[in-house]
């Protein structure tokens, strides 16, 4: 044979491995259906595996075995799962080196050679926003932040504490600045409230009282002696307990974790501490940041007591109608913030994804959390983000961003852009179609704006399978069955679906986010910013994905005949019913361009005033 012969025949002889291996498999799949008996495929162990030749690749599909059995019938099963269609062959080809091919890709996680990954383990795949805004000025280095505050109202510190507990933190400030109250009082008129309100709210998991005493004197003697800190000294605030505290409690709301004490403090914890504000409330989250159930109960809405207060920023919401904290921060990943707000009647600010550092809060979903504050007016919530804004080195998602903001600034001139066939139907009302007309009032230019008609809910893959994985190691062991919500819309079915979420889907999936935020900057190459009916699925999802801010302001009040909730109706447990309905808040939401919450601010500064109705408190409280 001479040696282009020998080649060819070598050639011939290794014509596949893989080809090799698929086919002998499924003759075995064959042989044993022919017997009328259930497949059972070779078990090779480790040892057994044959040394290659020098020289030669390793091939896929050759792995020793691993995993219980797979039939062609279990494919049959599972491809009504993931809609897809296999015929006979292939279904029977697919099963036959399943234990060889993909079942050992479960390694990491059924073992034996289990790893563990933590939540401060980030994909490595980054989701980074400022890539798509580059042309816009939203985006910049830090260095360029402009912050011009209103000035406050001038108005005298009232003689009765409800009073002051209602009041806006632009107001404390300069009341705590002035001298005109001290922080000790005013911490102690929160905690008190706190501690008389909560049996009804159900919205604090922890009262950090004698911490809070501790940081209010601290701020008292340094105000005193001339170091003031900053608008936020001695303003009491309520932490969303996703938030680590350290050395206390951070619950996260679910069972599973009502006794883990973390030993450090959250980013935007210490950024609070340094700016001298006063933490007196660990605040109610719907269990793993989903509604408004909680291992305590469910947290009302202090406007009508008879439903939730949304979640899952829940306690920030209901503690911040209520007055009960000067401001809270909040969280969100599919509107956890926009939603309380709204049902709350508070000011919520969710700021573009990565522009506050997420370290030691809670990880839900990598590319979608974020943190914001829920206040009881806009420039309170831009004071805020001006505290926590700031590059934290220990979130890969976190990027450096400046912002620019003045309260006093003309808004005659921008572009609103808004969907106008949303603003004709449901969830938009007769207080969003006033807030449209608003615009124009207002010297501004309404823009009529349109998406294409995707399927954005699809998005929602992401999510599930992210959260999935963030609280893998609690499915597996069975602590989800601990969270009281055990309904086919809370998480731990969910974490149970999203195993069977396809990965060639959830790439394609993210393949289509990406499409999603260049529409996004296709519209704002139109418009300065969009006002938007506020539950409007499709763009609370959309901006939730691509990361835009987003600003919910009340801005009147409509009827309801019915109490709300976040949960998918359940006929044995209807709503209450209202004869005659009752009158709750209703907000608007603008989104704005990516880090440009600044002329976001200022637009819902200028409408907050035209709205006139941010001062109406609950009843009873």
């Amino acid at each position: 044979m001479d040696s282009a012969d020998s080649v060819l025949d070598v050639s011939a002889r290794q014509t596949s491995r893989r080809t090799f291996l698929s086919s002998a498999s499924l003759s075995f799949a064959a042989a044993a259906a022919s017997a009328g008996c259930k497949e059972v495929l070779p078990h090779r162990a480790p040892s057994e595996k044959a040394a290659a030749p020098a020289g030669q690749p390793p091939a896929f599909g050759t792995a020793p075995a691993f995993g219980p059995d797979v039939t062609a019938a279990t494919f049959g099963e599972a491809e009504r799962l993931v809609q897809v269609d296999l015929d006979v062959n292939e279904t029977n080809e697919a099963a036959g080196n399943w234990r060889s091919a993909m079942a050992p890709l479960y390694e990491r996680r059924v073992g034996p050679r289990k790893l563990g990954l933590g939540p401060e383990v980030a994909p490595f795949s980054l989701t980074n926003p400022s890539q798509f805004d580059q042309d816009f000025g939203g985006y910049a280095p830090p260095g360029s932040d402009r912050f011009v505050p209103s000035g406050g109202t001038g108005r005298a510190l009232p003689t009765d504490e409800e009073a002051i507990a209602f009041a806006p933190v632009t107001e404390l400030a300069e009341w705590l600045r002035t001298r005109q109250i001290t922080s000790e009082r005013l911490t102690t008129i929160y905690l008190e409230r706190l501690r008389r309100f909560n049996p009804k709210l159900r919205c604090v998991i922890t009262l950090t009282a004698d911490l809070a005493m501790e940081q209010a004197r601290q701020a008292d003697a340094e105000i005193a002696a001339g170091r003031y800190r900053g608008p936020l000294h001695g303003v009491p605030w309520g932490a969303k307990d996703l938030l680590d505290t350290a050395g206390i409690p951070t619950t996260y709301g679910a069972e599973p974790y009502r006794n883990r004490v973390p030993a450090n403090d959250a980013h935007v914890v210490a950024k609070l501490r340094d700016a001298g504000a006063v933490l007196v409330a660990k605040l109610s989250l719907g269990a793993l940041a989903l509604n408004d159930v909680w291992f305590g109960g469910q947290t009302m809405n202090p406007w009508l007591l008879e439903e939730g207060s949304s979640g899952s920023s829940a306690g920030p919401g209901a503690a911040v109608a209520a007055g009960l904290v000067g401001f809270a921060i909040g969280s969100e990943t599919g509107g956890s913030i926009v939603s309380p707000s709204m049902r709350c009647g508070v000011t919520g600010l969710r700021p573009t994804f990565g522009r506050v550092g997420r370290s030691g809060a809670m990880t839900l979903c990598w590319s979608l959390d974020k943190l914001g504050p829920m206040a009881r007016s806009v420039e309170d919530t831009m004071l805020v983000l001006n505290a926590i804004s700031g590059l934290d080195p220990a979130d890969v998602g976190s990027v450096p961003s400046h912002l620019e903001f003045d309260a006093s600034a003309p808004v005659k001139g921008l572009r609103v852009g808004f969907f106008p066939g949303w603003m004709k139907e449901a969830p938009a009302t007769d207080v969003d179609r006033a807030a449209l007309a608003a615009v124009g009032t207002l010297g501004m230019t309404p823009v009529e704006v349109s998406l294409p008609d995707w399927p954005y809910d699809n998005l929602n893959l992401i999510l599930f399978a992210e959260a999935a994985a963030s609280f893998e190691e609690l499915t597996q062991a069975r602590n989800e069955r601990m969270l009281k919500m055990q309904v086919p819309d809370a998480w731990p079915n969910t974490f149970r679906q999203a195993r069977f979420l396809s990965a060639v889907d959830f790439v394609q999936t993210d393949r289509m986010r990406r499409k999603v935020a260049f529409e996004m900057r296709r519209i704002f190459s139109q418009v300065d910013l969009l006002l938007v009916p506020s539950l409007r699925d499709e763009m609370l999802t959309i901006t939730n994905f691509t990361g835009q801010p987003s600003l919910t302001l009340r801005a009147g009040f409509v009827t309801v005949g019915e109490a709300r909730s976040d949960w998918a109706p359940d006929p044995d447990y209807p709503m209450p019913k209202f004869d005659p309905p009752r009158r709750v808040p209703h907000g608007v939401t603008l989104i704005g361009r990516l880090f440009d919450e600044g002329t976001v601010g200022r637009v819902g500064v200028a409408m907050e005033r035209a709205f006139g109705v941010a001062g109406e408190r609950p009843a009873g409280f």
